[in-house]
């Protein structure tokens, strides 16, 4: 029997934020991802910002991709506008509603897979459009759906649930996203909710472009060639009467350390994740700057979490394209086709 409903009644005795709100009315559908994933930390951490930040649910729209990550919408902010789109192609559909109806936030969630591989020329020009949006990566360098194969974000030198080694270099999003102009630049780790709930916030609060990549252990995929806890190991040593799939309960990840500290996460197959968390004194207001302390802690084989960099005086695309203050969806046929005679005048002082 599969439970999808959550009970409709709330303790009386729940918090609630200056609308009235508990954080129970942002929340959504029961997860049905792997029990332990970061993805559900990640929805957690969304749920929580928007309650802080007193928005109201009807107010956002929460677009996706295909993937594990891209399932998660369902799963916190019910009573908001969704839409799911194809593999890869979010971003444009973002920006499509994002130029009818200006006064909606815009929330993206996409993967490694949806934003690296088939949709990375979506995420490119997102980017550098500056797409009023936060745009959030679940990332973790496999594709989870169809049984962990690489993604593009993929280290080199990694090893795949089959004790496959990648070769290829990988797509770091930080990275292109500041080259690109992405005005909200952050990294985070799905189990530092002391550092995710803040950059979410921030990104929700930034008029521009806001690029939140967010590593994401994934359960599923840990079972290495060579384990003898492993599904194949069990099946070539057990004379079963059937072939059965069982995915084990995993407790989540989480990390506490202070700003400047470096620190080794244990991931569930027994690899390590080293974080390193950006110093007090570090400026996010230095493009160049960001592009170079990624790169000199990347070669150390660490990753760089925290706001990486900001532009407080942001412009957007409406303010790009000089678009009327009024959303587009509430124009009438007047506004929309003013008629020959200014088409005409456009023309004129094209030629």
């Amino acid at each position: 029997m599969t439970y999808l409903a959550k009970p409709v009644l709330h303790h009386p005795t729940l918090r609630r934020n200056s609308l009235g709100y508990t954080r129970r009315d942002y929340e959504g559908k029961i997860s049905t991802l792997c029990a332990g994933c970061g993805h559900d930390s990640i929805s957690a951490a969304l749920i929580q910002a928007c309650w802080e930040l007193d928005i109201e649910p009807h107010r956002v729209a929460k677009l996706s991709g295909i993937g594990c990550s891209s399932k998660t919408p369902d799963y916190f902010l019910g009573n908001s506008h969704g839409f799911n789109t194809v593999h890869g192609r979010m971003p444009s559909v973002l920006t499509g509603a994002n130029l009818a109806n200006r006064e909606l936030l815009y929330l993206g969630v996409s993967g490694d897979g949806d934003s690296a591989s088939i949709g990375l020329g979506q995420f490119a020009h997102a980017m550098r459009r500056g797409v009023n949006m936060t745009y959030i990566v679940e990332n973790n360098g496999v594709y989870g759906l169809t049984k962990g194969q690489f993604s593009a974000t993929a280290d080199a030198g990694s090893k795949s649930k089959k004790g496959v080694v990648n070769t290829d270099a990988p797509i770091d999003l930080v990275s292109l996203a500041l080259q690109l102009g992405a005005s909200y630049v952050a990294r985070s780790f799905s189990g530092d909710k002391e550092q995710l709930v803040p950059l979410i916030k921030g990104a929700l609060r930034h008029k521009g472009a806001a690029l939140l990549d967010v590593i994401s252990p994934c359960v599923a995929f840990n079972n290495h060639a060579g384990s003898t806890k492993s599904y194949d190991h069990v099946r070539a040593h057990n004379e079963a009467v059937n072939r059965l799939d069982f995915m084990p309960s995993r407790d989540a990840i989480t990390a506490s350390y202070a700003p400047g500290e470096v620190i080794e996460v244990t991931q569930h197959d027994g690899s390590l994740l080293r974080l390193r968390k950006l110093h007090r004194g570090y400026d996010p207001g230095d493009r160049l700057a960001a592009m170079n302390h990624i790169a000199e802690h990347t070669a150390n084989g660490e990753i760089v979490t925290g706001l990486l960099y900001v532009d407080g005086a942001a412009e957007d695309l409406h303010t790009h394209l000089k678009t009327v203050d009024t959303p587009l969806n509430r124009l009438g046929e007047a506004e929309l086709c003013p008629g020959s005679a200014v088409l005409a005048a456009i023309n004129a002082e094209l030629a």
